[in-house]
């Protein structure tokens, strides 16, 4: 009978997993407003499980600035025949709660022990201080990466390869990922790593993180 998995590395997503789901809050100003929250989400935000040229993708890629995505997304929403202005929807995203302090002091713990710590985040170069202002990165984290920042996104397994690169060569068999997106954890998997999707209510995903690293100090820090 084989024994717990050895776990050198945990890489955690940002939004949805120390903040709420960004989706939740695009869902919520989506009915504010009278459009189908599916509807919006796929216009402003595009196929989420896979990596395209929707305007949304693009940015998260480095390749286009956050007024001409806009500009794209609010021509989509045209087509719908709806308002998809993406500034709205992200004010909407920045009333969001958070930090999370459980999946910090989870961090904080794993840091203690010597595993290795990173984020691993679709995200926008325009809020790079903003969203690393709201935690504090440096002290819990080895690295991070940023899709803006090495030019591809997740699900594209790049994105989790090159992570466990920076991290010393980890395998992907050591290593667990955690993300608000399932699509997402699904690609982690396909490469070998230990996923966990993290739902609104993140207590199941907390009690997976906790047996699959296997620390009694995590529980005791809630």
């Amino acid at each position: 009978m084989s024994g717990p998995p050895r776990i050198d590395a945990v890489l955690f997503d940002f939004g949805g997993v120390f903040t709420e789901s960004p989706f939740e809050a695009a869902r919520r100003f989506a009915e504010s407003i009278g459009v189908d929250p599916q509807v919006m989400l796929d216009t402003v935000f595009g196929p989420y499980e896979c990596d395209s040229d929707h305007p949304w993708h693009c940015l998260e890629r480095g390749e286009l600035d956050l007024v001409r995505a806009r500009e794209k997304i609010l021509e989509l929403g045209r087509v719908g025949g709806f308002e998809a202005d993406l500034f709205r929807v992200l004010a909407a995203l920045a009333r969001s709660t958070g930090p999370r302090q459980a999946f910090l002091d989870r961090a904080r713990e794993l840091r203690r022990r010597g595993i290795a710590t990173a984020i691993v985040t679709n995200n926008v170069r325009e809020f790079r201080d903003a969203w690393r202002g709201m935690i504090p990165v440096d002290e819990l984290f080895n690295i991070v990466v940023d899709s803006c920042e090495v030019g591809y996104r997740k699900p594209d397994p790049r994105i989790f390869q090159k992570a466990l690169e920076f991290l010393g060569g980890i395998p992907p068999e050591h290593a667990v990922f955690l993300d608000d997106y399932e699509g997402n954890v699904k690609a982690a998997r396909l490469l070998g790593m230990h996923g966990i999707v993290v739902a609104p209510d993140p207590a199941e995903a907390l009690a997976e993180f906790d047996r699959l690293v296997h620390t009694e100090d995590l529980r005791r820090s809630q």
